[in-house]
């Protein structure tokens, strides 16, 4: 079925206006695949027809249902896992050092989608739990869809889920098998919260944070668009945190205010702080 421009234009100015995200040359393929479902449920026939009851305002509810089956809400465990094994090498290590008075550290997963990063960075401090003794671990995961939201706060994955990126152990260990389901240990849920948030909004909690996961999100910005999430990113960031974005991602020519850590290329520091964070790994 062809689709019309015309009802393009109207989903990629939907799905903009809610979240800040484009719908891209190479996401419109997957249009009619991805509303599939939902028109199935509400029992209409054409993509069109749906722009049309959308533009009428018969369905207040419909503009959400639609922006939540556009979003992509693909993530895995450990998703690129050189990038944990650098937290857990450098960044956990000299946080460890940095926060000793205070011995807490907080963690922000934005655009988290299902949760899994979060429960991976769980997995990071359950794995060296003798060495964060004592310490109050807050991880935080936000993403623009409340579906995705939720079932990251359930915890509850399929086999499948738990193959991508999950050793047989670690899955033993940190998930309890429900039928075909695996449901994740309440001491790894214990550290964490859940909520809907849209990055280009103010931080999601006051004080800032040490570590700040926003990976494979910005991918789907428009350049104007994608400043000002840096912008909200690196006010949210601890002046001696660090950043992590998704690989195909950089602060390169997208903002002045986050640069590469020369001591672990991967994470982002803040660009006024960064000889600080050279001494801090000298002393590391």
């Amino acid at each position: 079925m062809e689709l019309s421009d015309s009802s393009t234009r109207i989903l990629a100015g939907l799905l903009e206006a809610r979240t800040g995200q484009q719908l891209t040359m190479n996401r419109r393929w997957r249009l009619e695949t991805a509303l599939s479902g939902l028109l199935r449920e509400r029992g209409i026939a054409t993509i069109d027809e749906l722009i049309t009851i959308l533009v009428m305002g018969r369905e207040p509810g419909l503009a959400n249902q639609v922006v939540e089956a556009l979003l992509n809400n693909e993530t895995y465990f450990f998703r690129d896992r050189s990038p944990f094994d650098l937290l857990a090498r450098h960044a956990l290590p000299l946080l460890r050092q940095a926060r000793a008075k205070e011995k807490r550290v907080r963690i922000w997963s934005a655009g988290c989608s299902t949760g899994q990063e979060v429960y991976s960075m769980a997995m990071l401090f359950a794995e060296e739990q003798a060495s964060w003794a004592g310490w109050t671990v807050d991880i935080l995961g936000t993403d623009v869809s409340q579906q995705a939201i939720d079932r990251a706060r359930e915890g509850v994955y399929s086999q499948f889920e738990v193959q991508r990126g999950l050793a047989i152990t670690q899955t033993i260990k940190w998930f309890a098998e429900q039928g075909s389901q695996w449901r994740a240990a309440d001491s790894l849920r214990k550290s964490l919260r859940f909520q809907t948030h849209n990055i280009l909004e103010g931080p999601p909690h006051p004080g800032g944070f040490d570590i700040i996961l926003c990976r494979n999100v910005l991918l789907y910005l428009s350049p104007e668009t994608r400043r000002k999430a840096f912008d909200r990113l690196s006010s949210a960031l601890v002046s001696d945190g660090w950043l992590m974005l998704g690989a195909g991602e950089t602060v390169i020519g997208q903002t002045d205010k986050l640069l590469s850590d020369k001591n672990a290329r991967g994470l982002y520091v803040h660009a006024a702080n960064s000889g600080q964070a050279e001494r801090r790994a000298g002393r590391g």
